[in-house]
């Protein structure tokens, strides 16, 4: 929106200001803006919340763990909502929808917002279901799993088709591409959209899965979406205005037009997130909830999908990779073993928590493991 008046006043000779063309510019633009929103619109959501008494009570298959947690009980939660709010006005603000110079549309942003608002709406009506017990029939589990691994997977569907529709005619985005490798390696189209729906589904579960302390997911999500920013920027943009060298062909990664665009979506969830973790910081005011982890996860395995980056989205997440994994074998081990436990806990940061660290420990300590694997990432860009 501020975009397309700026080129309006410019185009009418009304402006001299040129700064708003500028990526980077607008993507520091959208960090503060997203950071401003969710600092304004945090107080009033959660008080909302709390008038709602839309608080949570955490219930763990653990004595111990319910005890450590019980101070929490009747925190709001859906606090995600303030995430969502500041990411979608921000993007809204500062993305450029339409070039009206090439007389493009920008497929990448139209469908970020669309997953943001899916994955959102899915968590919202989870949590709603899990805190309010809207009918006598379901326990405050929510949606059942099934039905939201139903709806998890109709918006990859959607999302992994209208993007295949949108990489038709980029040669580098048909391809798989590798850490360490500088050539990509023949991608069935099949293949890509299995791969499509297997992400999106899977790091919103991921992201999900390590929201249980105050600041965890939010903090490793901040860092992910920053390096995220970065490989969007990289992916279609150019070194200088007098050089028409992208930084893609600088890097050997993948060239993928307009995919510099989502840099503003990724910056403004990284000022959103850190909006909201005014509000998560220990002890927490208000807890995410579903209906800001899914989204926010999805996003991930989006910003991968469009640069191309779906393997070193493993290593940019790291914590949430290990999260999702101590879960699986938890589950796997208990299976095998007849009843077992390969930690005293899962997902793996209660397992910490149950050994002797304390919550703020464990949290800050996630944080400094997720920052090591976002620069090793990134130092992968140089090594091909």
């Amino acid at each position: 929106m501020i975009y397309h008046l700026l080129w309006y006043l410019k185009a009418g000779g009304r402006l001299g200001f040129y700064a708003y063309q500028n990526v980077v510019f607008r993507s520091v633009s959208a960090t503060l803006t997203s950071f401003l929103i969710a600092i304004l619109i945090g107080p009033r959501i959660i008080r909302w919340l709390m008038r709602k008494k839309i608080g949570d009570r955490p219930e763990f298959h653990h004595a111990t763990l319910n005890e450590l947690t019980k101070e929490k009980a009747n925190t709001p939660t859906m606090g995600g909502l303030i995430i969502i709010l500041s990411v979608v006005a921000t993007t809204l603000m500062w993305a450029k929808f339409y070039d009206p110079y090439e007389k493009l549309y920008n497929p990448f942003v139209h469908k970020a917002i669309f997953l943001v608002v899916w994955f959102g709406a899915l968590g919202g009506v989870d949590d709603w279901l899990k805190l309010t017990a809207v009918t006598r029939h379901r326990s405050r589990s929510g949606l059942r799993a099934w039905e939201k691994l139903i709806f998890q997977i109709g918006g990859a569907v959607l999302i992994a088709s209208f993007l295949y529709a949108d990489f038709v005619n980029i040669e580098d985005a048909k391809l798989l591409w590798l850490p360490f490798y500088k050539h990509g390696l023949p991608l069935a189209n099949w293949m890509f959209i299995l791969i499509a729906i297997f992400y999106l589904s899977a790091t919103s579960n991921a992201v999900n899965l390590a929201d249980g302390m105050d600041g965890l997911a939010a903090g490793c999500v901040a860092i992910v979406s920053l390096v995220l920013a970065l490989l969007c920027y990289v992916a279609s943009e150019t070194m200088g205005r007098t050089t028409p060298v992208t930084w893609s062909s600088y890097l050997l990664l993948p060239h993928i037009p307009q995919a510099g665009e989502l840099s503003i979506f990724f910056a403004a969830i990284f000022g959103a997130v850190l909006g909201f973790l005014w509000f998560n910081c220990h002890p927490a005011q208000t807890f995410m909830g579903d209906v800001g982890s899914l989204p926010l996860g999805a996003a991930m395995g989006y910003g991968a999908l469009v640069t191309r980056n779906e393997i070193l989205l493993l290593i940019i997440g790291g914590v949430f990779v290990v999260e999702l994994c101590s879960v699986v074998l938890q589950v796997g081990y208990f299976k095998y073993t007849g009843g077992k436990r390969l930690f005293r806990c899962a997902p793996i940061h209660h397992h910490y928590h149950l050994i002797g660290w304390s919550e703020p420990q464990v949290v800050v300590r996630f944080w400094l493991l997720a920052a090591a694997f976002a620069a090793l990432a990134l130092a992968t860009l140089k090594i091909r």
